[in-house]
């Protein structure tokens, strides 16, 4: 098992479920900013695992994970997995205009290119991303995490709690958390009816006096989650707003809006780490991945069926 410079605590925290060591290598960049990469063990004939989610900034620790894939290549390892937490361009799954590119595609190119032999990773924000590989691909959900952390709601007030999607594209994430939490569902529908004219907010579903768990598969700049949010309070007559997500990108100022939003938990896993030099926020907390990916990888090591772990 082997840890890049994005995830370094969650690339220990799985070695330790794994009990094992992480492996060594080196990484430092040139002068000029190249990458340098130097695999400082053997891995010949091994099953590598190179953990390594494609965050901020997301060029870098793509190229990094794409020059130690090819540096356990060349050194003859077994076989080679990436692990990826959190998967980078994963917005970027189709053209939405003419001559754009589909740089999913080009960046599953890239790491097949590069000599990866499978996948691991958590969440794809589309998940049509696994067509787009040769190899195999284990496709984890961080639901059932998120699912368990909430029953403990659930039994404060029984009955008052319904699952909300902040905007239309969320909508198949939520309702598989309403079914695992057996809660109603309901939707925030925002549309603008011209240029430069404020939205108009509806909320699809009933939230008077209740209780809301939000939840995506993401949260970057966090304008939308923040907007729903206050959304399903005033307009809705909601109670109370938790939410939670996969993956907690938390770009630009998406903290700022955190902390001046009604949203009382913000609950995320680990596949991204908190901003460097960001003071942590009180209503922000971390539920770990390690303890699903290790079992992922283990299994994967033992070429055995993992797909109960999709659940």
């Amino acid at each position: 098992v082997f840890s890049l410079t994005a995830n370094r605590l969650l690339s220990k925290q799985i070695a330790e479920n794994l009990k094992l060591p992480v492996g060594k290598v080196v990484v430092s960049t040139f002068s000029d900013g190249e990458t340098s990469i130097t695999l400082d063990e053997s891995v010949r004939g091994a099953d590598v695992f190179l953990i390594q989610s494609t965050c901020a900034p997301v060029n870098d620790h793509l190229m990094e994970l794409l020059l130690l894939i090819d540096a356990a290549k060349r050194a003859s390892a077994g076989r080679i997995t990436a692990v990826i937490p959190y998967f980078g361009y994963a917005r970027q799954a189709r053209r939405a205009r003419p001559r754009d590119p589909i740089s999913a595609r080009l960046v599953a190119d890239l790491l097949t290119a590069a000599g990866a032999g499978r996948i691991l990773t958590m969440d794809l924000h589309a998940p049509q991303i696994e067509g787009f590989f040769g190899i195999p691909v284990d496709h984890l959900t961080g639901a059932p995490l998120l699912a368990r952390y909430f029953h403990q709601y659930q039994a404060e007030h029984p009955g008052d709690y319904v699952v909300v999607a902040p905007d239309l594209g969320a909508v198949t994430r939520a309702r598989d958390f309403a079914a695992r939490l057996d809660c109603p569902l309901a939707v925030v529908d925002k549309r603008r009816q011209q240029a430069n004219v404020c939205e108009v907010v509806n909320i699809v579903g009933d939230v008077k006096d209740k209780y809301v768990l939000m939840v995506d598969d993401m949260i970057d700049t966090a304008g939308t989650l923040c907007n729903a949010a206050a959304a399903v309070l005033e307009k809705g007559g909601a109670t109370r707003v938790i939410a939670a997500a996969t993956h907690g990108v938390l770009s630009g100022p998406a903290l700022e809006r955190i902390e001046a939003s009604p949203i009382k938990e913000l609950i995320l896993l680990d596949t991204v780490p908190y901003p460097a030099g960001k003071p942590m926020l009180g209503k922000i907390r971390y539920l770990s991945v390690a303890p699903l990916f290790a079992e992922a990888i283990e299994r994967i090591y033992e070429e055995v069926s993992i797909s109960s772990l999709f659940d």
